[in-house]
């Protein structure tokens, strides 16, 4: 697994990042119900997956912590396209490996164009054409 940190459930906000299920996720809604009279404060949380879509809602306790990933965010310029894939190499290390080309970008992504890649926890995804 890919690096990761931990931090309190009561803590994250619509639009942050976490792990469910071994999946990055985003956050895309979250209520944060009271009290009883003897139990804690609960967190309903809905995610979606980084890599494709998948939606997750679970309910957790505010006080219980939460993997959350971190993220890498580097550049890499196109090598060449075949079908759906771009072998791409990465502008630091000069590595070269293939990524899965996205049906959004496929109009946008020709040979010698930079793009923008995320690693996120074992995955590399493709997600913008700079």
């Amino acid at each position: 697994m890919g690096e990761k940190t931990t931090t309190i459930v009561s803590t994250l906000k619509k639009g942050r990042y976490l792990i469910v299920n071994d999946v990055a996720c985003r956050v895309t809604d979250i209520q944060i119900s009271r009290p009883g009279k003897h139990g804690h404060a609960k967190s309903r949380i809905e995610a979606v997956s980084l890599i494709d879509g998948q939606k997750f809602i679970f309910v957790k306790p505010s006080h219980d912590k939460i993997d959350v990933p971190i993220i890498e965010k580097n550049t890499a310029q196109v090598l060449s396209v075949s079908g759906d894939t771009v072998n791409v190499m990465d502008l630091n290390n000069y590595e070269t490996f293939d990524l899965k080309l996205p049906k959004e970008l496929k109009d946008e992504v020709k040979e010698g164009v930079q793009v923008l890649y995320w690693v996120i926890l074992d995955d590399k995804v493709l997600k913008e054409v700079k």
